[in-house]
């Protein structure tokens, strides 16, 4: 999996591109939230309890069914940010989407339960640059764990935030 951190990364450059108009600081903090949460999951490893099949690590929260119904948290959210409820249902679906979609180009682990109840197959992206980050906590604070966040900034970082970035710049071109 990418780190939390890296995690973060889709709806950061998401916000700016579409600007702080349409994706204010509450929803952008909600966004975040929704991108972290489907690693939930992985809490009872650190109690050295992993968990088996769809309740495992990369399993149910991992899910588009978590994601829908993790959208159903922006739709009513959405009065609150003033935003139209499909985008407020969009956002959260999106960035909660985006976790197991970033942890399908992971260098190992389990696959993604991505189609869950629909199938019990896991995926894997046929591109997979990311390094998997380890997830005991002790062993992310290691050499390992600098290569993982080294891998994350190349691969997940810099080319989100040029193209958060870019559409930024492209959207005040045209407001010139």
């Amino acid at each position: 999996m990418p780190t939390i951190f890296t995690h973060v990364a889709v709806p950061v450059a998401a916000a700016l591109a579409l600007g702080s108009r349409r994706v204010p600081p509450s929803m952008l903090l909600v966004g975040a939230l929704a991108a972290i949460a489907p690693d939930f999951d992985g809490i009872p490893y650190q109690f050295g309890s992993a968990g088996s099949g769809i309740w495992a690590h990369r399993g149910i929260t991992h899910t588009a069914l978590f994601a829908l119904l993790m959208g159903l948290l922006g739709l009513w959210l959405a009065r609150w940010w003033k935003v139209p409820r499909l985008a407020g249902f969009a956002w959260v679906f999106f960035c909660t989407l985006s976790h197991p979609l970033l942890d399908m180009m992971t260098s190992g682990g389990s696959g993604i339960a991505l189609l869950w109840p629909l199938s019990s197959e896991r995926f894997f992206s046929p591109w997979r640059p990311i390094a998997v980050s380890p997830i005991a906590a002790d062993r992310f604070f290691s050499q390992r764990g600098v290569q993982v966040l080294v891998s994350e900034l190349y691969n997940v970082w810099f080319p989100l935030l040029t193209l958060g970035l870019s559409i930024f710049a492209l959207r005040h071109t045209r407001k010139s």
